[in-house]
């Protein structure tokens, strides 16, 4: 990952946006395998590396959008706008996790049901939730890695908190994300000269529910490496004429210059 950004837009959605970045989602998600079949090793086990590989698809993007469950229309809205004015394609961070409890349900149905069929073995289904976690949290570091840009959908539903150098986030995926921004290697792309450390990222879907209490935990995630991208900003850069994606990120970089003590 080359560049972060903190993205702060309103609510208003792009009818047409939002129906192009339907579209992406369903390209994005049309080779993701639904059975475990095809994944038994000859002991019985599952070859987790297959699963991760056709259930988590590593899919060729621009810009890793990071955003919470939530937001998921906002965001299919700015992946159709990025798509229709530059052709950049995005990472919606939801291609990835939404089959985590699909695939998670898939594997606790066939394995970690009681005898009586009636209940979950409680030992058998942490051991699963521990591997498909694991599984989604390789995939997500993955994608940071190999995308040149990260946008950060920063929204009441992904930050609890107006504090403004340090906040909350009551989601353990964003919390990771960003942790994993703060260390991952950082690339810059060829055709740019100089070199950069800025890096940033995002937010996933809580998975603990309870019929009687619901665990609430929150995280402290701090953003100050992040650029923040208002409105505005996007609207500015939208104006502008790119004849190829990386023109156009090259043109948003140049209207946010990296700050100098992000240079190596």
């Amino acid at each position: 990952m080359y560049r972060g950004f903190n993205l702060k837009v309103p609510n208003e959605l792009n009818a047409s946006s939002l129906k192009k970045g339907r579209e992406i989602l369903k390209i994005n998600n049309g080779n993701v395998k639904r059975s475990l079949d095809n994944f038994l090793l000859d002991n019985g086990s599952l070859d987790g590396t297959k699963i991760m590989e056709e259930w988590f698809p590593e899919i060729k993007s621009h810009i890793f959008l990071s955003h919470s469950h939530k937001d998921e229309e906002k965001a299919l809205a700015i992946a159709g706008m990025l798509y229709e004015k530059f052709k950049i394609w995005t990472f919606i961070d939801s291609t990835v996790w939404g089959y985590s409890n699909e695939l998670l349900k898939k594997i606790d149905d066939k394995y970690c049901i009681q005898p009586n069929g009636q209940m979950y073995d409680y030992d058998k289904r942490n051991y699963s939730t521990a591997h498909v976690h694991l599984m989604l949290s390789t995939a997500l570091n993955k994608m940071i890695d190999v995308n040149e840009c990260l946008f950060f959908l920063n929204s009441p539903k992904s930050i609890s908190t107006s504090t403004e150098i340090s906040q909350k986030t009551n989601s353990p995926w964003i919390f990771s994300e960003i942790v994993t921004t703060k260390i991952i290697r950082k690339q810059t792309p060829q055709r740019l000269k100089r070199e950069t450390r800025l890096f940033s990222t995002e937010d996933l879907k809580m998975m603990t529910e309870s019929a009687l209490i619901k665990l609430n935990v929150e995280y402290d995630v701090e953003l100050s490496h992040l650029t923040t991208l208002s409105a505005s900003d996007l609207l500015k850069w939208y104006t502008t004429s790119a004849n190829s994606p990386e023109d156009a990120l090259d043109n948003l970089y140049k209207q946010h210059p990296i700050n100098q003590k992000f240079l190596l």
